[in-house]
């Protein structure tokens, strides 16, 4: 197993586990309320339910290493749209009021690896693609 591999791995669990408790605190707080706070930032409401489905799941999979590149995508999407919506008038490090998009910008960074590098040994997707060739 190479270091590479492993740094691999750990950034992917990381983010996954990132998302899925940011997935699990929207349904625990009432996803009624962050469909609130999308609608007041001028995003349509219906977006959050999408936003916590893609961090609770995605998360799950990407912990377990499933359909890595596609929920790192989708993760990356949600990341840039966070930036540019909901993080940039606030500034990099923030504005004192609120965060900034530095913390936006680093799990953006994170997912865009993880679409670049792929799937680990360390995970399912690798487990079942050998499976499948043998």
């Amino acid at each position: 197993m190479s270091k590479q591999e492993i740094g691999n791995t750990v950034l992917r669990v990381t983010l996954g586990l990132i998302f899925l408790i940011h997935g699990i605190v929207k349904f625990q707080g009432g996803i009624e309320n962050t469909v609130g706070w999308f609608d007041m930032i001028g995003l349509p409401g219906f977006l959050a339910y999408i936003v916590a489905v893609i961090e609770l799941v995605g998360g799950l999979a990407l912990i377990f290493g499933i359909g890595t590149r596609i929920t790192a995508g989708l993760i990356a999407v949600i990341m840039v749209g966070a930036i540019f919506t909901a993080k940039m008038q606030a500034g990099f490090l923030g504005d004192g009021t609120g965060a900034g998009y530095e913390l936006d910008l680093a799990l953006l960074a994170m997912a865009v690896y993880l679409v670049l590098a792929g799937t680990s040994k360390l995970s399912l997707d690798h487990k079942i693609a050998n499976t499948q060739n043998t």
